[in-house]
């Protein structure tokens, strides 16, 4: 878990909150439960608020310890690739693939920016927003496609004949044609 954007946390909050992202990993944000999670760090349930003043306070954590971990690959990703949006876009899958239940705790509720790190969200925008040139509303179409194929390779929506991964190269190369001449 990255903890640069923790640095206010203490110690053990920083275990709890690293014990929560775990337990969602594995089981899913619904299975996040007060009880499961001192059971997991071997303190009594009503402690965990000694720590965090709410479950979302304890979520708005997990997130933001999580997009410090994409931002973190993402720019190594864009530095070190040729072709960064397409680099850029096999890891936002491959994220996605590995840890389902993460990703939706990042994008299937509002996000309540305020209770997150501060500037944890621009940084792990910052990448995309460099691999596009800088254009914001193609970042935005980036992020709608990337989305749009992920949660439906995701909930399993393709027809079993479907190729999806033609379908991600034709996105991706259109997004990029698009990058080469945008102003």
């Amino acid at each position: 878990m990255a903890w640069s954007v923790a640095k206010h946390l203490t110690p053990r909050a920083r275990q709890i909150a690293a014990a929560a992202q775990e337990l969602i990993d594995a089981e899913g944000v619904d299975q996040l439960s007060m009880r499961a999670l001192a059971d997991r760090v071997g303190i009594r349930a009503p402690s965990i608020y000694k720590h965090f003043e709410s479950k979302e306070a304890l979520e708005a954590a997990v997130i933001s310890a999580v997009f410090e971990e994409q931002a973190i690959q993402w720019e190594a990703v864009v530095e070190n690739s040729e072709q960064p949006l397409p680099a850029l876009a096999a890891a936002y899958r491959d994220y996605a693939r590995r840890h389902p239940h993460l990703y939706r705790l990042l994008t299937e509720r509002p996000l309540n920016r305020a209770a997150l790190a501060e500037d944890v969200e621009a940084r792990a925008v910052r990448s995309l927003v460099r691999a596009v040139a800088g254009d914001r509303d193609l970042a935005r179409a980036f992020w709608a496609f990337a989305h749009g194929m992920t949660i439906l390779e995701l909930n399993s929506r393709f027809p079993a004949d479907a190729d999806i991964d033609a379908a991600w190269r034709s996105g991706i190369e259109a997004l990029t044609a698009a990058t080469r001449v945008a102003p």
